[in-house]
Formats: C-alpha cells, structure tokens, sequence
C-alpha cells in the first residue's frame, strides 16, 4: 500500500547483550562444570586448614569465603542449566562437610577453640552417619534429605566459624563478646537438629 511505513524498534547498543552472554546462554553447559566447582572447594581445604593453623586467619577467612563462592556457583549452575547429577548430589554434602570439619579442628588444633564443641559436632555427626547407615542397610530408602534444623544448624555453626577467623580482622570488644556467646547457641541447634533427625528417624521407621 502506498503511503506504509514500517517501523522497525531497534534496541540501543546498551541494552544489547554481549557475544558471551548468547553463546552461554544458547549452549548447554558442560557438564562436568557443577562439579569442578566442588571438587575445587575440596582442594581449598587444606589451604583453609594451613593458613588456621599458622594463625593466618585473614588468609584463612579468604580462602574460606572462596570455597563458600564455589559452593553458590555449583549449585546456581546445576540448577540454571538442569545439571544435576547423583555424583554432584553426593560429593556436594561430603565438600561442605569436609570443609568445615576441617575449619574446625584446625581451630581447636591451634588452641583458639574449645575442644568440647568440636567433639560435639563430629559426634553428631557420626551419630547421623550411624543412622543413615542403618537405614541403608535394613531398608530400601536410599534419600536423606537435609532437615530444617539441619540446615539452621550448619548456618550457626558456619557463622561460628565466621566469627573466631574474624577476629583478626574485624578485632573489637565487640567481636571479643560475641565470639564465646557464639558457642553457646551452635551448641543448641546442633542438638537440636541431632533430636530431629531421631525423631524422623524413627517416624521413617514406623513407615519402613
């Protein structure tokens, strides 16, 4: 028709989205990325434990909140690109929990924790290892879910953690308080969540 105009919207060249960012986004991710990532945070265990145990705790602290990073990045990338694998499910927990375990005993190890909390962790710990060993021996459940208090459980004791590498950064009478009151409350939730997972224990039992 005479007289048409067609009008074209252009977008301006900011809003435009970089080369990268298509070509990520329009090929699927290789698979075996998730779990670079945590096999990377296993790797940075032993540098989060020498740095502790040389009293390098500003050091400890980065290299620590680099291994947490790598944590977010495995599983924002298992879930952005569905690369989710029964490797990744099972080498993940074992990451985290090696990681902090670590943190843990170098602390005490260095003399700058009390060895009791570290005790009572592991024993949960190994309390919750015995129980799901059980289960995988006397029923056909094969999943274990983190429970709620397990997850406040591992934050508080993550916090705690925090805490006793900060001291050296961030030194304050302020920290100086929080860092024995801190013990206290990661005490709790780590019987609390030991409680809880008896208790669904044995409510899994009652249905096993």
């Amino acid at each position: 028709m005479a007289g048409h105009i067609e009008w074209v919207r252009l977008s301006p060249p900011w809003m435009e989205r970089p080369a990268a960012w298509i070509a990520i986004h329009s090929t699927q991710m290789p698979r075996w990325v998730p779990n670079a990532f945590t096999i990377l945070r296993l790797l940075l265990v032993p540098w989060v434990i020498r740095a502790i145990w040389t009293g390098h705790l500003t050091r400890a602290l980065i290299l620590f909140a680099g291994a947490a990073i790598t944590d977010l990045l495995d599983g924002a990338i298992a879930r952005r690109f569905r690369l989710s694998s029964p490797a990744g499910a099972y080498l993940d927990p074992i990451a985290d929990k090696v990681l902090l375990s670590g943190v843990y005993l170098a602390l005490a190890g260095s003399g700058t924790f009390p060895w009791w909390l570290v005790i009572l962790i592991f024993g949960r710990d190994l309390y919750i290892l015995l129980g799901v060993g059980v289960f995988l021996w006397m029923t056909p459940i094969r999943k274990f879910p983190p429970s709620v208090w397990g997850k406040v459980s591992t934050f508080v004791q993550v916090a705690t953690a925090v805490v006793w590498m900060a001291r050296n950064l961030l030194f304050g009478p302020v920290l100086e308080a929080l860092m024995p009151a801190m013990l206290w409350p990661c005490a709790a939730v780590t019987i609390a969540s030991g409680v809880h997972y008896t208790w669904r224990g044995v409510q899994l039992a009652r249905t096993h």
